[in-house]
């Protein structure tokens, strides 16, 4: 069942979180994965109080908006991705007095609050797809989902070949309210995620008035997931091979990616634009090139793209300038901000990647080399706040928060963990709940334990043990954030100018300010390019020259 509030809520964006025109062009947006942020009950698991109570965090971090990854009511067979009832809070996390709370004391910090969307697929414990399998063939409702009789004589093949994004068939077969077997339905995901038919006109009503709800709630935008998933080639054809997840971001898939998704963000867009206080979307979209990510945000569509091609780029000044580049090349031609992210709940910390050689992927079982892993995560970090355009920052990567590899198979909870094929199912790791405090039986995070165990001297990690220690990676995102507001050279923008520097270094200017990256392993003398604003790692500057650590940023003012 729906919840209801007792009252409506006046927490719209005009009450709090400023009038800058275009805020989102220069946004340095924080993503909160609400199980592992704060726990407010004591009973293991994040909930919405827990993040309603630690939000000066981010207001004393600097942050412009915090982003919500999914609370609605689910099953939890994927972490909330499958959702019953998107206008309800799971009991795990509250209820819709505490999503209302949090967005009033969000907007009373000067916060504003973004929240997921997930329009792909719903839960199998939706009642539109419950209703679905009870009525049986015929059900209206069954035209909601992609609903299809199989293949083969007694049509015990799937309709088609293709393979979901966990692992196997992306096919289920149903069976009848009679005991017989029926037809199949489509989950480019976990069996329990059926997909959404958006062809069909109740599904694109259903989610417009989703929209309105939460706009009507107070929220300042959505971010979309699988946003370029919604519709599927005309007749669902064959891929004709398999292994397709090594195909997944080099070409257009007959269900990822197809032109027919852009429609649906232009009608969102045109109730976006009925809100006050600029109000906006973000589109998740694995796309094969820039270019096409270019697409979700074309000046009548969504108002931010993800760029996944920036996160899984290697620690390599020729790679990141490719980029970079072509980054700000594709964004430049719609108007639209480029986007630049290093982490997220879907893949291992940067601090981790970067600790392991290149080439392994985004999503690594072995720790490597932390304090390399660190200090180049460090550089990474100052690096990506100093391009022009919005920066997301995961939960956890202002502490210098490592992967946690070594989780127990017991205590693993990612779905396609327990899948033969698919994702490596490792998304755990990233996913551990966050240290606050360098005490405490969750190091604060809660005062029952956490969902998911936490590695012994977390606590040094933590919130507590890093606010005012200079040269802190805490104290490092801080300085780095207030910089990025103070100084007129940062922020929003659409180019770099690039300048000479040795092999590995990367150089680059903006108005007033100058930034050098020394992606190699060993220090590097440069000329000084002005007066030292920022490092993130101890800079030696004699006279006109100075000398870069291995694997350090530098900011200068000039």
């Amino acid at each position: 069942m729906t919840q209801h509030l007792a009252a409506p809520s006046t927490g719209t964006s005009d009450d709090a979180p400023g009038h800058r025109t275009g805020w989102w062009q220069d946004a340095v947006i924080y993503q909160v994965y609400p199980r592992s942020f704060a726990d407010g009950n004591g009973d293991g698991m994040g909930d919405l109080p827990g993040v309603t109570a630690r939000l000066p965090h981010l207001k004393d971090l600097g942050v412009d908006a915090v982003w919500l990854s999914p609370f609605y009511a689910s099953p939890q067979a994927d972490a909330g991705y499958d959702v019953s009832d998107y206008r309800a809070i799971d009991p795990m996390f509250g209820n819709l007095l505490d999503a209302d709370a949090l967005i009033r004391e969000a907007h009373a910090l000067d916060l504003r609050v973004i929240v997921d969307l997930v329009p792909n697929h719903s839960s199998d414990q939706h009642e539109w797809f419950k209703r679905a399998l009870a009525e049986g063939p015929g059900s209206a409702l069954r035209e909601r989902y992609h609903f299809r009789p199989g293949k083969g004589t007694d049509g015990e093949l799937p309709p088609n070949d293709w393979e979901s994004i966990f692992g196997g068939p992306a096919w289920t077969r149903t069976v009848n309210p009679d005991g017989t077997p029926g037809d199949w339905y489509l989950h480019l995901f976990a069996p329990e995620q059926p997909d959404f038919n958006w062809e069909h006109p109740a599904v694109a009503d259903e989610f417009r008035s989703i929209l309105r709800f939460w706009l009507d709630m107070g929220v300042d935008g959505f971010r979309v997931d699988v946003a370029h998933g919604l519709v599927k080639a005309e007749g669902l054809p064959d891929l004709g091979t398999h292994d397709q997840l090594k195909l997944l971001g080099n070409d257009v898939m007959p269900f990822f990616d197809q032109d027919g998704v852009h429609a649906i963000y232009r009608s969102w867009r045109t109730i976006l634009d009925e809100y006050p206080g600029e109000r906006i979307a973000v589109a998740e979209a694995w796309t094969p090139t820039v270019e096409r990510t270019a697409n979700y945000v074309r000046p009548d569509e969504m108002h931010q793209a993800f760029n996944f091609q920036y996160l899984s780029t290697a620690w390599d000044a020729a790679e990141l300038r490719k980029v970079i580049d072509s980054s700000l090349d594709a964004m430049r031609p719609v108007g639209a901000p480029t986007t630049w992210v290093l982490s997220n709940h879907d893949v291992t910390r940067h601090a981790t990647r970067y600790a392991n050689p290149a080439g392994l992927g985004t999503q690594i079982r072995t720790p490597g080399d932390r304090e390399l892993g660190l200090r180049r995560a460090r550089a990474a970090s100052l690096l990506m706040l100093a391009l022009p355009g919005s920066a997301y920052v995961y939960q956890g990567e202002e502490l210098g928060l490592p992967d946690v590899t070594d989780l127990p198979d017991e205590a693993r909870q990612d779905p396609s963990f327990f899948r033969a094929e698919g994702q490596d199912g490792f998304r755990d790791g990233c996913r551990v709940p966050i240290p606050w405090t360098r005490e405490g039986t969750s190091y604060g995070f809660g005062d029952g334990g956490s969902w998911l165990p936490q590695p012994a001297g977390w606590g040094e990690l933590s919130v507590e043990a890093q606010t005012g220690v200079e040269g802190s990676t805490l104290e490092l995102y801080r300085a780095a954030i207030a910089a990025r507001r103070d100084h007129p050279g940062l922020g929003a923008g659409t180019d770099v100018e690039w300048l000479d520097g040795p092999e590995g270094v990367l150089v680059f200017a903006r108005p007033g300010f100058v930034c050098t990256v020394n992606t190699t392993g060993a220090p590097v003398r440069i000329a000084a390019r002005g007066r030292v604003l920022l490092a993130s790692s101890p800079v030696t500057v004699d006279g006109a020259e100075a000398e870069l650590p291995a694997d350090t940023t530098v900011w200068w003012t000039v």
